[in-house]
């Protein structure tokens, strides 16, 4: 809430007068002005600043006020200072007085020791001696730097008549004891009473602002600064640019710095802080060059600091090296912030190994350098070196634990998340909207329904709902774990005075995650058409991504567009985002070319390139990027890792021996122990490459139980080279594992299936259902006319479904004729061999290309997208409707693209 100078209604801000207890309130008020307390007020980041020109409003134009009562006729005649305050002074009648100086410096003496008492017992001399105002304002400035506000300002209102000097400091000592309010109500009354503030009596109002966050009073003292003459003064303008860096309105900050005539080191920091909280790190790093060429090395702790910051945020290692190099000469890399900051920038910019030996070396550690190595360890996966140093901390704080909670959640352990939320509660520390939060995106990421509508109760519970981000984690974590009506409920709920952009994405995400793809692109077209979206950058990315989810090309090149046009594809993120929505259309010129014109690259930047390669089976060009990226000095993460050794299953030539010593090498030259993901990849390409017996050793050989995604990935090898033995063998042991999540559930119930036990399956479905798992159908989808075109097996909603049925059973009786024999082994359903057929011939792929095949251009190539992974039968099946229609097939499943061209297929039929 704005300050607004009013000159017509009394100011509500009671006022402690001297007492013996020292905390009783004034029965003065001012009768001219209109202040709301500060600190009871809301408070809001500013983007604007706003001078006015009323003479109502001005702080220029105060007219004289008459104080209640002339202060009750002086507090009827009191003396100069209570000695009531005093009587538990029990030295004071034997205290010699002292003339001026002597008690002067005893005051000094009593601020040096931190003794109270001795400042009292000049207090008690200073009654006797009479009114002196300067040793008045020494005694106010005493009792401030002692910490006993209230007492300093009962000496101030037992003073007849305080100066310019008594005022500063009062506002001073209120304004950095949390009292803000009362700051401005004596700063209007000093002015009020014809006393015009110094360079310090502008800082100490200042200093209120800041901490309150009050931009429109700090605004309109800034004009008073420019009208009294103020403004060269370095200290008042370093005060200034702090009101405006605190309050956000950073551009007003970094406009102001190019203006002062006069700066000092605090200056420089504060426009480099700015430029960092805008995210203009690249002028933050020039801010920094300049005040080098300027001022020499001149740097403090918060120098360094922030520039690291910078170089964090924008991934530049170079020059976060020399930043680095900068403080171990000028001696501060043992300070305990700069040492917090470079292991930050190290966990962003530098490998593990970096970051102990930095932390290994800090003289003095503390709870935020703990954190930080909690978050660092969590950066790079390595989850329980992370626990191990939260089981050292000798200090815990809510923080530390939302690192923990946050870092769980990171690496998808969202089982441990919950069970240290559940210490947390029950250890009764405090939980924030941060803990909550990641309390709920962890139920988002177990997809469990029953455990998400007990954390949901949990939080409102609390109280904590009415909050605009827990109430969208909420939603996102009930669009994941199969609640979309809840998640439709609280998108219903949602409080128009809230943002509902955010909610919009997360609802549209929700839409196409649960396969709803027509209601996710008709609630992102109405958004638009109602203007009730608006496009960010976080809404560009969300969209972008649905676009490359959907495969839907043209409305993914229209939202690119729109960020070219409205300037958000300058977005890092954005731009990372139209690089796999271009590789996911089957578009892999345009991502490479989004790509190269990207003006900084972080590494989900490179993931998304060699992603898209990928999705493209080109493990040649994914290994050029890989080499490029290396080059770069970009730091990878686990996602880069999982990436490059899948990229040895796709390459032109058997590079086994390379991906061997690339797997093993994991932890000797990146400190990274190789995760499940990147042991599921290397058993793919050792399958892949027919070294199947080596996989099932080193699967086998493993110090613990592998998860379930290993031993599928052996599965899926044998099924490639047609190994009956060791499929066996690892059906038997996934058979034998405990399901975890829904995909292990799967996976066993097909086995199951597959090898006729019905009941088994069955049971293994009941468990599921028990649990709040929640299968997805499969579904398969095709764009046209900007329209999307869904179908489930043997589903007959879609309006031209006659024509389609008609249709396939022809292209079903063209294939018989050229060959193609029906594999029954894919229906996982107790029937007859006849209903197995029937079951067949209907599967959503089948229905997908035959609507492909009805609608698309004579000459053009049917586009599909399945959201599971073809079948075999389904393949092989497309293979001939290349033949049959001359026509290619291309289709995307969760394994990547295929292209069916005349009877053959781009993935070489090992998929």
């Amino acid at each position: 809430m704005a300050t607004i100078l009013s000159p017509s209604s009394p100011l509500p801000l009671p006022l402690s007068t001297p007492s013996s207890s020292s905390s009783s309130s004034c029965s003065s008020s001012l009768s001219s002005f209109s202040l709301s307390p500060l600190k009871h007020r809301p408070r809001h980041s500013h983007n604007h600043v706003f001078f006015s020109a009323s003479q109502t409003q001005s702080l220029a134009c105060l007219e004289p006020f008459s104080i209640k009562q002339q202060r009750q006729q002086q507090q009827q005649q009191k003396p100069l200072f209570d000695s009531e305050l005093f009587e538990n002074c029990s030295s004071l009648s034997n205290f010699v007085e002292f003339d001026v100086d002597g008690l002067l410096h005893l005051l000094q003496l009593s601020v040096r020791y931190n003794d109270v008492e001795l400042a009292k017992a000049v207090h008690a001399s200073v009654v006797k001696l009479g009114e002196d105002v300067y040793l008045g304002n020494s005694l106010i400035s005493a009792y401030l730097k002692l910490g006993f506000v209230s007492e300093a300002y009962e000496v101030f209102m037992a003073m007849a008549s305080p100066d310019l000097v008594s005022y500063t400091a009062m506002i001073s000592g209120f304004s950095k004891s949390g009292r803000e309010d009362e700051a401005v109500e004596l700063f209007f009354r000093m002015r009020r009473l014809g006393i015009e503030p110094n360079e310090y009596g502008f800082v100490a109002i200042l200093t209120a602002c800041i901490r309150v966050l009050e931009l429109e009073f700090g605004s309109q003292v800034h004009a008073l600064v420019i009208k009294l003459g103020f403004l060269d003064c370095v200290f008042v303008g370093n005060a200034l640019l702090g009101v405006y860096g605190k309050c956000g309105c950073l551009d007003f900050a970094l406009k102001m710095f190019d203006e002062m005539p006069q700066r000092d080191l605090a200056s420089w920091n504060s426009a480099i802080s700015s430029a960092v909280k805008m995210g203009l790190y690249g002028e933050a790093l020039e801010l920094f060059c300049e005040m080098q060429r300027s001022d020499g090395f001149r740097v403090d702790f918060f120098t360094v600091s922030t520039l690291l910051t910078a170089c964090a945020g924008c991934n530049a290692l170079a020059q976060g090296k020399e930043v680095h190099a900068h403080a171990l000469k000028c001696g501060l890399e043992s300070n305990l912030s700069v040492g917090n900051s470079l292991i930050g920038f190290y966990t962003k910019c530098g490998g593990v190994e970096d970051v102990k030996a930095l932390f290994l070396k800090m003289p003095v550690r503390d709870v935020i350098t703990w954190t930080e190595m909690i978050t660092a360890y969590m950066e790079f996966g390595l989850v329980d070196s992370a626990l191990e140093a939260f089981a050292k901390m000798s200090e815990r704080n809510s923080i530390s634990c939302n690192a923990l909670l946050a870092g769980f959640c990171k690496n998808g352990e969202g089982l441990r998340a919950l069970e240290l939320f559940v210490g947390v509660v029950r250890g009764r520390m405090e939980l924030s909207d941060f803990t909550l939060t990641s309390a709920v995106n962890a139920c988002g990421l177990l997809g469990d329904k029953k455990v998400s509508e007990q954390i949901h109760g949990f939080v409102l519970k609390s109280g904590c709902g009415s909050n605009s981000c827990i109430e969208s984690a909420l939603l996102d974590m009930c669009t994941r774990c199969g609640r979309m009506p809840d998640a439709e409920k609280l998108f219903l709920q949602w409080p128009i005075d809230w943002d509902v952009s955010v909610v919009l994405t997360s609802m549209i995400c929700g839409y196409a995650r649960n396969g709803r793809l027509e209601d996710a692109v008709y609630l992102f077209v109405m958004s638009q058409l109602e203007g009730t979206m608006v496009l960010d950058e976080v809404a560009l990315t969300s969209v972008l991504g649905i676009c490359g989810s959907l495969a839907f090309h043209e409305m993914g090149k229209q939202i690119h567009c729109y960020a070219l046009k409205s300037g958000f594809s300058s977005d890092l993120g954005v731009g990372n985002a139209m690089v796999s929505m271009y590789a996911k259309c089957w578009n892999m010129e345009d991502a490479v070319n989004v790509f190269d014109s990207l003006a900084a690259r972080d590494v989900v930047s490179w993931n998304g390139l060699i992603a898209g390669h990928l999705l493209h089976r080109q493990g040649d060009k994914a290994l050029a990027v890989w080499s490029e990226m290396k080059n770069a000095g970009i730091k990878p993460d686990n996602v880069t890792f999982t990436l490059v050794i899948s990229a040895y299953r796709h390459t032109n030539f058997n590079l086994v021996k390379d991906c061997r010593s690339f797997y093993y090498s994991l932890d000797l030259d990146y400190g990274i122990e190789p995760t499940s993901e990147h042991l599921a990849s290397f058993v793919g390409v050792l399958g892949y490459w027919g070294l199947l017996e080596e996989a099932e050793e080193m699967v086998y050989k493993l110090p613990f139980e592998p998860e379930a995604s290993v031993l599928r990935a052996l599965l899926d090898s044998s099924r490639i080279r047609l190994n009956t033995a060791i499929g066996k063998r690892v059906a038997k042991r996934i058979l034998a594992m405990q399901p975890k999540d829904l995909s292990s559930y799967i996976l066993v119930s097909n086995l199951y299936s597959a090898s006729g036990r019905w009941h088994c399956a069955e049971t293994v479905r009941e468990d599921m259902r028990e649990k709040g798992f929640k299968k997805h159908p499969g579904q398969s989808w095709i764009v046209h006319e900007n329209k999307i075109h869904a179908f489930y097996a043997r589903d007959k909603s879609h309006p031209q479904a006659k024509d389609i049925y008609s249709a396939l059973e022809i292209l079903i009786l063209e294939c018989l004729k050229a060959g193609y024999v029906p594999d029954t082994s894919f229906v996982l359903h107790e029937v007859e061999e006849q209903q197995k057929k029937n079951f067949l011939f209907y599967h959503s792929a089948k229905l997908a290309a035959t609507y492909g095949v009805l609608t698309a251009k004579p000459g053009k190539p049917v586009r599909i997208v399945k959201n599971i992974a073809l079948c075999g039968d389904c393949h092989t099946f497309f293979k001939y409707v290349s033949i049959v229609t001359r026509r290619d097939i291309f289709l995307r499943d969760t394994s990547g693209f295929h292209c069916f061209s005349s009877g053959q297929c781009s993935c070489k039929d090992y998929w």
